[in-house]
């Protein structure tokens, strides 16, 4: 997919907030400090985004458009679950500088909301009959999971993890 115009200033932004997080603290970074640091002006920043928050929030979307985008089919048993799991984990792992900044600002809380808003998005869409607490519980799982990872230093294999949370949701598969 070609990005536009747009989503390159949208894009700068980003980074610059990331690179303002890596030398300082999230709350000392004003919308001028990223707007300089991403060579635009406030009203254009003001264009895109309503605060630093909705930044990191669009840095999450875009990420998750783009890992939609990579999957190459529908998991139709348990292993084709497995693979997606790995999948997420690989991109986590793939992002952990820009995560690790998030979580050194103490702002967790906005990937938990981002998971726990896209799972009761699915879950709405593509399985209305499930129980409503479900998305919650994935969400939770993979933000629990993933940040211990993180913490851990990522490691444990993507495929070890992946298996265990499958299990924890299907339980143990009787071939391991």
């Amino acid at each position: 997919m070609e990005m536009t115009e747009s989503d390159y200033t949208r894009w700068y932004i980003v980074q610059a907030l990331f690179k303002l997080m890596s030398a300082g603290e999230y709350d000392g970074i004003g919308v001028t400090d990223i707007a300089k640091k991403a060579g635009v002006g406030r009203a254009t920043f003001y264009r895109y985004f309503k605060s630093k928050a909705d930044v990191i929030k669009y840095y999450f979307e875009r990420h998750t458009r783009e890992f939609g985008r990579s999957l190459r089919y529908y998991p139709r048993c348990r292993e084709d679950y497995v693979d997606v799991v790995k999948s997420v984990l690989s991109a986590f792992r793939a992002q952990a500088d820009p995560i690790g900044l998030i979580r050194k600002a103490r702002l967790e809380y906005m990937y938990l909301d981002f998971l726990n808003e896209n799972f009761v998005s699915v879950f709405g869409r593509e399985y209305p009959e499930k129980n409503p607490y479900a998305p919650y519980l994935y969400a939770g799982m993979l933000f629990n999971v993933s940040m211990r990872w993180m913490a851990d230093g990522f490691i444990t294999d993507e495929d070890e993890l992946a298996r265990m949370m499958v299990n924890a949701i299907y339980g143990k598969d009787k071939t391991e």
